[in-house]
């Protein structure tokens, strides 16, 4: 693993004790969720579904937003706001120390080295069954990773957590055995307490939920030989915006990951000229340009276009 690249704090600025924004984000978020859940025999599936789902999307932004040292300067009490596992999946710790390693923007986009990375080695794309390329090939597009994207990352998520667990990686059996303990409590609440299908809310809630999220991830990133040019900016997106915490504008977020989410827009309109000059003016006029563009058609391709040089061949997994 190589350096961390580009600068990654705020030169000058004194965080806050506490940051109240995303202090009331949380509270928004698990009090509409509980609310939510509760009353949802009072409203028709298909109106509870897509605001639970916006919510569970909601929370796994903030959880993003909490591994990057957020609201407080104890990471206890950070972590104790983020680890409520409502999308029941993914355990909190595994994912920060994941994403943390994903922000080496010297690796970014290298299926070694990025644990982030959507793309495969010359070597495994050629171990893989017909079927598994076809997979991969139609994720490459919106509709196929809106679809097929939440099972494939969730099985495969799963697959390599088990070998770990396998192993005896310590690090795996904390983070599962706290995670199980918080699925134990999420479950409880909703299938004892509010009487919901636990089918219903993994198919109806979680898998929409998962799918939102992976619209922002979409079209992040791209191989590119210079560092900045990876990372991309989804401009003008009113709706999903703050549904992502402002992560769309991803090139900010990768220059100043310890920037709070409400800070983002601002500092960006001020360094938008610089970004998209250093990004290779890779922007895209929100969400529907991308739709347009990707939604059918191949966002980039499915091996690396470098992966075959010997920097990223040898490079330590």
């Amino acid at each position: 693993m190589i350096g961390k690249g580009r600068q990654h704090g705020q030169a000058g600025r004194k965080k806050p004790g506490i940051e109240w924004p995303t202090v009331a984000l949380a509270v928004l978020i698990y009090g509409g969720f509980g609310v939510l859940t509760y009353t949802h025999a009072a409203m028709p599936a298909w109106i509870f579904a897509p605001l639970c789902a916006w919510l569970v999307a909601w929370h796994g932004s903030m959880q993003h937003e909490i591994l990057h040292g957020h609201p407080t300067r104890s990471r206890a009490i950070n972590r104790a706001i983020a680890i409520v596992p409502i999308s029941l999946w993914l355990p909190y710790e595994t994912y920060r120390h994941s994403h943390l390693r994903h922000h080496y923007d010297d690796r970014l986009t290298d299926p070694l080295d990025d644990p982030e990375s959507r793309y495969l080695t010359e070597a495994d794309w050629q171990a893989l069954s017909r079927p598994a390329r076809l997979l991969l090939r139609l994720q490459k597009t919106l509709a196929g990773r809106l679809v097929i994207g939440p099972a494939w990352a969730v099985s495969h998520f799963f697959a390599d957590e088990a070998v770990k667990l396998f192993r005896g990686d310590r690090t795996a059996i904390r983070a599962w055995t706290e995670h199980a303990v918080g699925v134990a409590v999420v479950s409880y609440w909703l299938v004892a307490i509010c009487g919901i299908d636990p089918v219903f809310y993994a198919l109806a809630v979680v898998y929409p939920a998962i799918s939102l999220l992976l619209i922002r991830s979409f079209a992040e990133h791209k191989a590119a030989d210079g560092v900045a040019e990876r990372t991309a900016v989804v401009e003008n997106s009113w709706l999903l915006g703050p549904l992502f915490l402002f992560n769309n504008l991803h090139a900010a977020h990768h220059e100043r990951p310890t920037m709070p989410w409400y800070e983002i827009p601002a500092w960006y309109r001020e360094n938008r000229a610089r970004l998209l000059r250093e990004n290779g003016d890779h922007v895209y006029n929100g969400y529907g340009e991308v739709a347009r563009r990707f939604l059918f058609n191949d966002h980039d391709s499915v091996v690396h276009p470098v992966a075959a040089r010997a920097d990223m061949v040898t490079s330590p997994r």
